[in-house]
């Protein structure tokens, strides 16, 4: 019998959840209200995992549910109303359960910080401490606002370093697609063609037919062994010694690492200085800001930072040792310290660098660009030069 994982609400514990046992849902129905409890969904256990991995709440689905959250509760309405519109508007069935779950935790007696908590996934804890900051303060429509703002130039952010990577790497698969189509159909025809001349072939062309030979007798394994080394990559990244490595090796690249370095600085500026306007507290906001850092390199310097601020010292000197941090960042950050003006000195260079993540954007493109047409030149028009070296020996012999 399926297994189901449900949520209900029982007289003498309010909202409960947990998994039976049952032939159908009527079943499941019968025995939870034997137990006294009122079911308000359910799904079979195999289902929910399916829909886990195919479903997920985009960063642009959730900076509309934040503004209209926001737009809601400038108007006065109670938040369970808010919660219930959001629901009904919501397109998506995966983020429109959340939502109702989240409404159920809200009508049981919890806070919707305490809410939103459950389901991380969706709501990171930058967002819950925004929301807690906003319920205790008095100001969640105000802080609902900065944190749709925040997420909206964030997921504008992603994009862009997304879009920046797609086209190098799609222009790289077709150029390896068209290298080995190549091998592995073209250059054996005349593999065989150079066979009935005999005689001694040109340097090249032995080994381009080398080449060609071998991705024939050993393409599987070939393929095997790449996913093995990405699989063991993956798996080193997932250490805490190799992540911290490979993004500092990342950083180093030539054009690459430029571009990820000012995405990697707007993103901890942005989202330290949206937690410090929000009023939360300093070492809140730098742990959050650790957490979301994206690179290692940069979460210890955050941490690092945090330490620092715990015995007494200041955010910059870390910010600066790291290495990452550009001397104009961490001079700002080190003004607005003094000042008293940090979130506003780090909305600021989250700006600054929002713009040079867009001439990053331009400037990797264009150079990227020639590259890759001279690489696939060079290699396809190499492999053509190298078939037809032979037929000019031959010429030359015939006449």
């Amino acid at each position: 019998m399926p297994t189901y994982a449900y949520q209900g609400r029982s007289r003498l514990n309010g909202q409960v959840s947990g998994e039976l046992v049952a032939a159908s849902r009527e079943e499941l129905t019968r025995i939870l209200r034997k137990q006294g409890i009122l079911m308000t969904s359910a799904q079979r256990k195999m289902l929910q995992i399916h829909l886990s991995l195919l479903s997920k709440v985009r960063g642009g689905d959730l900076s509309i549910f934040t503004r209209q959250f926001a737009t809601m509760i400038n108007a006065g309405l109670p938040i369970m109303q808010c919660l219930q519109t959001l629901q009904e508007q919501t397109t998506k069935e995966h983020f429109r359960k959340i939502i109702g779950q989240v409404a159920d935790s809200v009508q049981g007696g919890k806070t919707l910080a305490e809410a939103l908590a459950k389901h991380p996934k969706v709501f990171t804890s930058l967002y819950v401490h925004l929301v807690e900051a906003g319920e205790l303060g008095g100001m969640l429509d105000g802080i609902l606002l900065r944190l749709a703002g925040y997420l909206e130039k964030a997921d504008s952010l992603k994009r862009k370093i997304r879009g920046a990577m797609v086209y190098p790497a799609l222009i790289s698969l077709v150029a390896i697609g068209g290298t080995v189509f190549m091998l592995t159909t073209i250059v054996p025809t005349f593999a065989k063609l150079f066979g009935d001349f005999g005689g001694t072939l040109p340097l090249p062309t032995r080994v381009v037919l080398a080449a060609s030979a071998l991705l024939q007798s050993y393409f599987l394994p070939l393929i095997g062994l790449v996913s093995a080394l990405v699989v063991a990559l993956r798996f080193i990244y997932r250490t805490k010694a190799g992540r911290f490595k490979i993004d500092k090796l990342l950083l180093r690249l030539p054009v690459f690492g430029n571009l990820l370095r000012k995405s990697a600085i707007s993103r901890f500026s942005r989202t330290l200085g949206t937690l410090l306007s929000s009023g939360v507290a300093i070492l809140d906001s730098l742990s959050i800001t650790a957490k979301t850092a994206g690179n290692a390199v940069i979460q210890e310097a955050v941490n690092k930072s945090r330490q620092r601020i715990s015995e007494g010292q200041t955010i910059s000197e870390p910010l600066k040792e790291s290495g990452v941090f550009p001397p104009m960042v961490t001079q700002m950050v080190a003004i607005g310290e003094r000042t008293g003006q940090l979130d506003s000195m780090l909305t600021k260079i989250a700006d600054f660098y929002d713009e040079q993540v867009d001439a990053a954007v331009a400037a990797l493109t264009s150079v990227l660009e020639p590259i890759i047409v001279v690489f696939m030149g060079v290699i396809i028009g190499g492999i053509l030069v190298a078939m037809y070296l032979p037929m000019f020996d031959l010429i030359s012999v015939i006449k």
